[in-house]
């Protein structure tokens, strides 16, 4: 064959495979899921958490053939939107989503952005899966927003009976960032304490977001002698700076938080000093991950170069979402579809042993199923790792 005919056909060889390649891709509808969150500054990990999450199982679906809801077989597609932890980013976001014909958004990852974005929810027709703890968001009147973790108001009590019972804890103070995230965090978990018995000797101390030196902050705190030192609502960049600055004050009792944290940031802001460190991990532990689950940390890993525990939890949202979906297809198009059939909601939970469930939850604390169901895992950091303290649950 000569040379320009074997390039002709080459190159005509190489076309139609192409072809065949794009229409094999293309031969599913897409299915945009949305993602509006804080990926950028001081409490980055959250989001990006979610946002990887979201596109490592997405890619995990379409590769091995799509989500088949209501007879047509769908990939999905994640829609990201950085909100900078800015309530008027959120907005702009979910605007956005909106615009895009988007009805299922996953986010905003703090209480301002989630209450911000609520009219734009419930009037453009969105449901959305915020990681955020103000009630008024998930009970009546509110129908769109269903709380993507547990609370803080239900974990918190539940670590500080662990620790009473474990640790013979009696005093325990709070510290907080000037905001109204970390402030309300505070305050119900001041409140859970003192229900619980326990004497709290500080709540009021606070300090802004932009806090470089933490000795200051602390000194009042550390001078009532806690048992235990709370840190509200804490976001991960800063968790390492005031546990680094509580220990070198000589602190020796228990330091916890009630949100979610990021083992290598504490490995690199406070290495040793950060051991014994209690938060709230990831929904899932080595005995309760399925095969399911770690193939997904595999493929999270694999994809990104490095894993977040929380991650653990994050997976959860777009799983409900579509398992819903499936159940009720006329919810791709009428979110109040979708809430009908969460009252009665149940399938197979892929990223745990045994029978346990996908359901929606929330009645005790919500008067209406606005939570999905994951275990409350607390966590114990040590030696650059999170360990497993205890597994609870919320209903």
């Amino acid at each position: 064959m000569k040379k320009r005919n074997f390039l002709a056909v080459s190159l005509l060889s190489a076309t139609i495979a192409a072809s065949f390649s794009g229409a094999a891709f293309a031969a599913n509808p897409v299915l945009k899921i949305g993602f509006v969150g804080v990926t950028s500054g001081p409490a980055a990990s959250w989001g990006i958490s979610n946002q990887r999450s979201m596109e490592t199982r997405a890619d995990w679906i379409n590769e091995t053939g799509g989500v088949k809801i209501g007879g047509t077989t769908y990939n999905v597609q994640i829609v990201a939107f950085d909100d900078q932890k800015d309530p008027k980013r959120a907005i702009a976001g979910m605007e956005k989503m909106a615009q895009e014909g988007i009805h299922y958004v996953v986010g905003p990852n703090v209480d301002d952005g989630a209450a911000a974005v609520r009219p734009v929810a419930e009037s453009r027709g969105i449901m959305y899966f915020p990681y955020a703890f103000p009630k008024e968001l998930y009970t009546k009147p509110a129908s769109n927003a269903i709380l993507g973790m547990v609370a803080n108001y239900q974990s918190g009590p539940a670590i500080y009976k662990h620790l009473m019972k474990e640790k013979g804890i009696k005093k325990v103070a709070f510290v907080a960032a000037n905001e109204s995230d970390p402030l309300s965090q505070r305050d119900s978990g001041a409140a859970a304490a003192k229900a619980l018995g326990l004497q709290v000797v500080s709540a009021n101390v606070t300090y802004q977001v932009d806090t470089k030196d933490f000795t200051p902050v602390l000194l009042p705190v550390l001078k009532t002698n806690p048992d235990l030192l709370v840190l509200s609502g804490v976001a991960p960049a800063q968790a390492p700076q005031l546990i680094r600055s509580a220990r070198e004050q000589g602190f020796k009792g228990l330091i916890s938080t009630e949100t979610a944290q990021d083992a290598n940031v504490l490995k690199e802001g406070a290495g040793k000093l950060a051991d014994g460190f209690i938060s709230v991990g990831g929904a899932s532990t080595p005995q309760l991950a399925s095969d399911k689950m770690r193939e997904f940390v595999a493929r999270y890993t694999k994809k990104f170069g490095e894993y977040n525990d929380e991650s653990n939890t994050k997976v959860y949202a777009l799983e409900y979402i579509l398992e819903t979906l499936k159940a009720n297809p006329k919810g791709m198009t009428d979110v109040k579809e979708f809430q009908k059939t969460m009252d009665s909601f149940s399938a197979p939970n892929p990223y745990m042993v045994g029978d346990a469930k996908l359901k929606y939850v929330g009645g005790t604390s919500f008067g209406q199923k606005r939570q999905v169901s994951v275990p409350l895992v607390v966590n114990v950091y040590k030696d650059g790792k999170f360990e497993t303290m205890f597994v609870a649950s919320v209903d």
